[in-house]
């Protein structure tokens, strides 16, 4: 097993798969781990060097967790790794939290390092509002939603969320650490990364789920409207917001064509 080690001494638990002549970082969701990865590298890593690495608190890197991270943190862990490893034309891709990880990125330290970014179902602000609807559980959950949460007990009401809203994740919650999950949870919740997206000088591709989506599949035309670079949506039917899992034949094959910067099949959620 290898593990990078960070500046303040934690390790991240990674895999560098392939010797294909791009470079792929792919980062899991909240409560998730490297695991969703591992079938796509399987299949990516003759076109692509590919590396999957457990955030903080997350699967092998559960022993990460002396400080309560925030997304800037799991930021500042990617910065580390993409200057650790000497990477340069990077595609990033995020799923779900990792998504927000790659917004906070290209927020702190820009698109230098970047090729490409390929988002998986996420948005760039989470609460709703009357003025924002594209936030979670389809334009629901506001400010009201998560102060109620917050005096819930924890494990009750995120074994809800894993049962009710993406179901592999509940067998996940034992490999995370709780204060982290609780932090990170908070810090993604607290997010509006809108102008990030006007901020991205690569090309982005988005991935979402409809109608499983936890978002609004209105959100590819968001960022279509708010990305000033080249940008492609790709839907995954039938799916929810473990497309990953659900249809890894398709991600796998949308992965790679961005990679071989082929366009991808779009569809327009108007």
């Amino acid at each position: 097993m290898s593990y990078f080690t960070l500046k303040n001494g934690e390790k991240l638990y990674y895999e560098d798969v392939g010797k294909g002549p791009e470079t792929l970082i792919m980062m899991h969701g909240w409560t998730s781990s490297h695991d969703i990865f591992v079938e796509p590298v399987s299949k990516l890593k003759d076109q692509a060097r590919c590396i999957i690495y457990d955030h903080r608190g997350h699967g092998k890197s559960k022993e990460a967790n002396h400080e309560k991270p925030t997304m800037e943190t799991l930021a500042g862990d990617l910065n580390e790794i993409i200057q650790g490893l000497s990477l340069s034309d990077v595609t990033l891709l995020g799923w779900s939290m990792g998504a927000g990880v790659v917004l906070n990125y290209v927020r702190r330290y820009g698109c230098d390092a970047l090729k490409q970014i390929i988002l998986c179902d996420m948005t760039p602000k989470q609460l709703n509002d009357e003025e924002w609807k594209l936030g979670l559980y389809q334009g629901a959950y506001t400010r009201e939603d998560m102060e109620k949460d917050r005096k819930k007990d924890f494990f009750s009401l995120y074994r809800s969320f894993a049962v009710g809203a993406v179901p592999r994740l509940k067998k996940k919650l034992a490999d995370c650490d709780e204060e982290v999950l609780r932090s990170l949870s908070a810090s993604m919740k607290a997010q509006d990364n809108r102008e990030t997206a006007g901020m991205i000088t690569v090309p982005l591709t988005y991935f979402y789920a409809d109608p499983g989506s936890l978002f609004s599949p209105k959100l590819a035309d968001w960022y279509r409207e708010h990305v000033s670079t080249k940008f492609q949506a790709v839907r995954f039917p039938d799916s929810d917001h473990m497309l990953v899992t659900n249809d890894p034949e398709r991600f796998t094959e949308s992965v790679a064509g961005v990679l071989s910067h082929k366009d991808a099949q779009q569809e327009n959620p108007s």
